[in-house]
């Protein structure tokens, strides 16, 4: 059986055209794209003979473990993202299937977002903005703070926690970092609970599982410096919504800056929404054409390696290529 590559991916134009103009010839290539719009689970028989499958983003279309059964012959999931919400990694991981990803490709845009974040709360360009464009004139109520006079404090030191480090290396801010694997010698690592108690300024970069679900709460909420901030680039889960909300509305907090959610699109009813202390983007942060054009090079270069017989890289669960 010749390979057979199964697209539920549907972003950023990597069509069926696409793949085929990237990819290498490679005798008895099948390609099939099931829609954004179809229930994965009524593409069975496509499925039945897949070999690679591009895991789809969207919740809705998740592969799970009942899907897993109907992909007999599948040897990768490649997720086209960073993470890998799209796929049941662990049930894939029980049936000997590996599952990547695609890591580091808009670590620098993510990077960007946040810092340009935290100086956007820092520097009230918000109302500063407003102030002028509603006649306003002159400094009074639009203070900021140095980043330099700051402790930043960092939770997730992978390769996007690694840039925004790097950046802020230049304003001279402090920096600590909690990760479990440290990655960066010179870096002062610190427990979770000093991080949090340090930060002005909070940023967070996590993987969303059944340890950081929800952590940022209230009770690690109220250990930070009163007027610190927090910003999240990372997995909107990781933090409590409504106890963000309510440190907030208590003066404790001076605001925050969200580009994830714990559920997206964020509600209309979100207690988060219509505040000047909080700045909302609709997970764009690692949106520019640099990080479109390294995902989609990245891609191809994967699937290309897989097609000539090497070992996928960057699996995400342990399992050892077939």
């Amino acid at each position: 059986m010749g390979e057979h590559i199964v697209s539920l991916y549907h972003l950023n134009d990597i069509t069926e055209a696409e793949l085929r103009k990237h990819l290498p010839d490679h005798p008895g290539l099948r390609i099939t794209e099931i829609g954004p719009d179809a229930d994965p689970a009524g593409h069975r028989a496509e499925l039945a003979t897949a070999t690679i499958v591009l895991a789809p983003l969207e919740k809705e279309r998740r592969i799970d473990a009942a899907l897993l059964d109907a992909m007999p012959n599948c040897r990768l999931i490649q997720s086209v993202a960073v993470g890998f919400d799209g796929v049941d990694h662990v049930a894939a991981a029980e049936r000997g299937i590996p599952v990547a990803n695609l890591p580091g490709f808009n670590a620098d845009a993510v990077a960007d977002w946040t810092v340009g974040a935290m100086l956007h709360l820092l520097r009230h360009y918000a109302a500063g903005h407003r102030k002028v464009e509603q006649g306003g004139w002159g400094p009074e109520g639009l203070r900021g703070r140095d980043l330099s006079a700051l402790t930043v404090a960092i939770l997730g030191f992978g390769n996007i926690g690694r840039a925004v480090a790097r950046r802020l290396d230049g304003f001279g801010a402090e920096i600590v970092v909690h990760d479990p694997f440290p990655s960066e010698p010179g870096r002062q690592y610190v427990a979770l609970e000093e991080a949090v108690a340090r930060a002005d300024v909070l940023s967070l970069h996590m993987p969303l599982n059944d340890a950081t679900r929800g952590l940022l709460g209230d009770e690690l909420l109220a250990t930070m410096p009163s007027g610190a901030y927090v910003v999240n680039a990372g997995r909107g889960g990781v933090i409590d919504e409504p106890a963000l909300a309510r440190a907030l509305d208590s003066g404790h907090l001076a605001g925050a800056a969200l580009d994830v959610f714990a559920e997206e699109p964020l509600p209309a009813d979100s207690p988060l929404r219509g505040r000047d202390d909080v700045l909302l983007t609709p997970h764009t942060a690692g949106v520019t054409w640099e990080a479109y054009h390294n995902l989609r090079n990245r891609l191809f270069d994967k699937l290309a390696a897989v097609l000539a017989g090497k070992s996928p890289v960057d699996v995400v669960n342990g399992v050892r290529p077939r």
